[in-house]
């Protein structure tokens, strides 16, 4: 989307390429692979997001 700011995950360390970029505006959160940028993103309601946040703070990374 033209003219959203973005701002890379903070466990990207100095690899700002290996990860996930956030961009969050009111009723709106997006999601996108900073490698892959042209695949597009992930749009969530903010309820929606605030799910997908207590999944990640649950799981398990193997």
């Amino acid at each position: 989307m033209s003219g959203t700011e973005w701002r890379i995950s903070s466990y990207s360390g100095t690899n700002a390429n290996a990860c996930v970029e956030l961009s969050v505006t009111p009723g709106v959160a997006r999601v996108r692979d900073s490698k892959f940028r042209a695949a597009g993103e992930l749009t969530f309601s903010p309820s929606s997001f605030a799910a997908l946040l207590e999944v990640a703070k649950r799981a398990t990374v193997r």
